[in-house]
């Protein structure tokens, strides 16, 4: 049986279900303010890991929504406490209870592992009652520096007790499984669209790519 670390933010939990609360503050922006808001997050992670000058996820979610409502022209100051709280009781995706429920039944170890902070993690996952079947957190906090940095991948291994070929990656995001693969692990990409297209930029392929988490306990090895 496999150690698996599942990605959270894009892949267990969906951070464009942030367009509900932001609705009631910014309208039609809210679409396009979630997505904005995650494109920063994300951006600032990378340029962190390559600066060497890591703060922790939830800091980068705060600056992300700041430069955000800059760049969109909207003033947030006071809802901004709740739209952040908000954040951490962000909706789980249809298919990611019940693939977590098969793959633990079949006997695999599943953890979270994540860009984000270890508490914040835990809350958000017992609100979206994905913990249990996920048994813990891994956290980049642990490490200091972002996904896809080589030592997150390995500090995952570690954690596991496995080889890296018998860890894996489960995450929506190609980067994340770029990163995996480039560190020796095994990684499946979740297809969250049907309108995404692997992006490899011809590094890696992922070992296995599915539409749904449910797909997951009748493809990996045992």
């Amino acid at each position: 049986m496999a150690f698996i670390g599942f990605d959270v933010y894009g892949t267990l939990v969906d951070p464009l279900g942030m367009d509900r609360p932001l609705r009631e503050h910014v309208g039609e922006l809210a679409e396009r303010f979630a997505a904005t808001w995650r494109e920063r997050q994300i951006d600032w992670t990378f340029r962190r890991a390559l600066m060497g000058r890591y703060v922790d996820f939830d800091a980068v979610t705060r600056d992300a929504f700041r430069i955000t409502c800059a760049m969109l022209g909207v003033d947030l100051r006071t809802a901004e406490p709740g739209l952040l709280e908000a954040y951490r009781r962000l909706p789980a995706f249809a298919d990611a209870t019940e693939g977590l429920i098969q793959l633990a039944e079949a006997g695999h170890r599943l953890v979270a592992f994540s860009n984000g902070v270890g508490a914040t993690l835990r809350g958000l996952l017992i609100h979206a009652r994905l913990m249990p079947p996920l048994a813990e957190v891994v956290s980049v906090d642990e490490v200091g520096t972002y996904k896809p940095s080589p030592a997150v991948y390995h500090h995952l291994v570690a954690r596991g007790g496995e080889d890296p070929e018998r860890t894996w990656l489960v995450s929506s995001n190609a980067w994340d499984v770029l990163g995996a693969k480039s560190a020796g692990l095994r990684a499946a990409w979740v297809r969250r669209s049907p309108r995404a297209h692997w992006d490899g930029g011809g590094i890696a392929e992922p070992d296995l790519e599915v539409a749904a988490l449910t797909e997951l306990p009748t493809r990996l090895p045992r």
